[in-house]
């Protein structure tokens, strides 16, 4: 439950771990002369940041005792099918990849922990009111905007914040679509999954003979 107190120190906790290692990167970044829009990006940097508000807002809520409104649960749907996605393209495709300046620890935080931390919520609190196939349309906008606006302006300046979008690097523009139309359909899947186990969590219990 939300207004457990161990949920909201852990929600807490956790909402403040994963913006600070966003801020201390972003700090780096800052101080070595790179462009502060490249920062903001990469997609993990996006979905953590939502994730750790999500988390930081559920604690507030948990703190007042206070009914979550329908925005929240959408919020953490988006939260939660983002970071999962996150954490699956890392580890199946850049977990070998030279992370440059990536502090291991903020690695660690924004590719590993998190993901999982947001999967493992969604199971064990599910959210009283089940994303709607709307609401997945809603979510998977975002990825997909993000998508186009890579592709644009990498087009334009010749920098990708991730390889697999890069045309020079993985064999020209047919491969990077194949890998979008991969990611694509991964957050079709995953939202689904998500919305799936929402349901049959909220399903009302069969009678007793």
């Amino acid at each position: 439950m939300l207004s457990h107190p161990a949920g909201i120190a852990a929600r807490l906790g956790l909402g403040v771990l994963t913006w600070t290692a966003i801020v201390i990167q972003f700090t780096r970044h800052f101080d070595a002369g790179f462009p502060l829009l490249n920062f903001f990006s990469y997609f993990t940097i996006l979905a953590n940041g939502i994730a750790g508000s999500v988390l930081l807002i559920a604690a507030y809520f948990g703190v007042r005792q206070q009914a979550v409104p329908v925005w929240y649960d959408r919020a953490r749907g988006a939260a939660t099918l983002y970071m999962a996605v996150v954490g699956l393209v890392f580890v199946t495709l850049l977990r070998n990849v030279d992370l440059g300046g990536l502090l291991p620890w903020i690695n660690t935080v924004h590719h590993y922990l998190m993901p999982v931390v947001m999967v493992m919520d969604w199971l064990l609190t599910p959210p009283t009111r089940s994303p709607t196939s709307r609401d997945l349309l809603v979510f998977f906008s975002f990825p997909l905007a993000y998508v186009v606006y890579t592709l644009l302006r990498g087009a334009q300046i010749g920098w990708y914040p991730y390889p697999f979008f890069n045309p020079a690097l993985v064999g020209g523009y047919g491969t990077v679509m194949l890998y979008v139309l991969g990611m694509l359909i991964t957050f079709v899947l995953v939202g689904w999954a998500l919305r799936w186990t929402a349901m049959r969590a909220n399903r009302p219990a069969s009678p007793v003979a």
